[in-house]
């Protein structure tokens, strides 16, 4: 049989990655129940926190976040579930696992009320504790990759890294490198399609943040009167919280595009954010600390927001603390040629799509054009195209696909790209209609259409 050590990195070996970078607090007036706990899970944690009494662990958690809390539910002076309630109230809103010795239904029940996500039972071997541990952080873990998840598919990214060797590239991306390892705010300033997120996400990359979640917010997009809560969260009438962007993001990166159009009630909390690194969701008596990083950007002259009392001069300066101004298109026409052939592959891949000519002739139309719209109006460009076929005509060099016209009519691409799909799929509609994002009707009506 192996002996203790052995089992100890057996054990690490299956819990670490789940456990590793959690904050936790046990709670519990017997010290040798606290050491117990510290001692199996200081190794696999962040960190570990101890409270021997409900009071001490009420402090505690005014004072800094807490990814769990293991608590014991017989303490004196009152049971763990009532202290969780009133905490709950209070604005508490970690995941707990009560211990107990008691498994009777009442406490099963009061458990599920008052918020807790598992309860171990008294004695309990390591692995037992382990195990609840690692199920209550997979769960938390597993909700906020789904609603980042659905944010980012429902957003409209642009495609593409940070490209190119420009000298206004290099010298943006050296000054990206400086910046990934601090903590200090980065403001993006540029016209619209410049690639200001790009850039974002590139120094998110970067940073020793690149494993937490990098959070686009668009302040433009969000109604001015659900602003706050959207973004600090807000307590609901059953006292659960809806978690806010900036608790999804806590640990990584929260990028705020249009930050101009950002409504002025709100500046004044974001900035009190900024400087105390504390949020308070709309409700809540109690601020939960965050370990963030803030990015910004806007294609506005703030300066002169500033002056017309749209925004808040603290605010401007406590963000503009570096500011990177991404060139336009026309500025680093070199880099057209590169960025022209990664989104052509990119399309096509994704579309199913036979690649175009990109030959010298296009090349150099395509460098020879202003383009007012940047890089987003050259990545629109190069995807309608390899929809329709064929370059516009401004652009076209010795034409377009091998054998088949420049120009084609909407219903003829249309077919065509049905039955490429189909040929990809082998024929089974199902699928075909999956990757196109139609019904399974919609591709029988068609091919119905074409048979007759």
């Amino acid at each position: 049989m192996p002996g203790n050590e052995g089992r100890a990195v057996a054990e690490t070996d299956a819990y670490g990655r789940t456990l590793a970078g959690a904050s936790i607090l046990v709670v519990d007036d017997e010290p040798g129940m606290r050491h117990f706990l510290a001692r199996i899970l200081g190794p696999r944690v962040k960190r570990v926190d101890e409270a021997g009494s409900p009071a001490e662990a009420a402090r505690k958690l005014d004072t800094a976040h807490f990814d769990l809390v293991i608590l014991d539910n017989v303490m004196p002076g009152g049971t763990g579930l009532d202290w969780l309630a009133e905490q709950r109230r209070r604005g508490f809103f970690a995941d707990t696992i009560l211990i107990t010795a008691y498994a009777d239904l009442e406490t099963a029940i009061g458990a599920l009320r008052a918020g807790a996500s598992d309860f171990v039972l008294k004695p309990f071997r390591a692995n037992q504790i382990l195990g609840a541990v690692a199920r209550t952080l997979d769960r938390t873990r597993l909700r906020r990759d789904n609603l980042l998840l659905r944010r980012e598919l429902s957003a409209d990214r642009d495609a593409g890294r940070l490209m190119g060797n420009s000298p206004p590239l290099v010298e943006i991306r050296r000054m990206l490198d400086t910046l990934a390892p601090l903590r200090t705010p980065v403001l993006f300033t540029g016209a619209s399609g410049t690639g200001k997120e790009v850039a974002a996400r590139h120094l998110h990359q970067l940073s020793p943040r690149a494993e937490k979640p990098f959070v686009a917010v668009n302040c433009a997009a969000i109604a001015p009167d659900g602003f706050a809560a959207e973004l600090f969260g807000v307590v609901e009438r059953d006292d659960q919280l809806k978690q806010g962007l900036m608790l999804l993001a806590d640990g990584g990166t929260l990028f705020f595009d249009e930050i101009a159009q950002m409504p002025e009630q709100v500046q004044a909390a974001l900035l009190r954010v900024l400087e105390d690194q504390r949020v308070r969701p709309v409700g809540a008596e109690r601020e939960i600390p965050l370990s963030l990083r803030f990015l910004f950007a806007t294609n506005a002259d703030l300066d002169a927001a500033v002056r017309a009392g749209r925004f808040r001069a603290d605010l401007y300066h406590r963000i503009n603390v570096v500011g990177i101004d991404m060139p336009p298109l026309r500025d680093r026409d070199e880099d057209i040629v590169e960025l022209a052939a990664h989104f052509m592959a990119h399309f096509c891949q994704t579309l199913g799509m036979p690649q175009l000519d990109l030959d010298e002739k296009t090349l150099m139309k395509l460098r020879r054009y202003d383009w007012p719209g940047n890089v987003r109006e050259l990545r629109n460009l190069v995807e309608r195209s390899v929809i329709l076929g064929a370059f516009p005509e401004e652009f076209a060099g010795r034409g377009g696909l091998a054998g088949m016209p420049a120009i084609e009519n909407l219903d003829s691409v249309t077919q065509r790209h049905i039955l490429h799909i189909l040929d990809l799929c082998g024929g089974n509609r199902a699928e075909a209609a999956r990757r196109l994002g139609v019904s399974r009707k919609t591709i029988d009506r068609k091919l119905a259409a074409w048979a007759e």
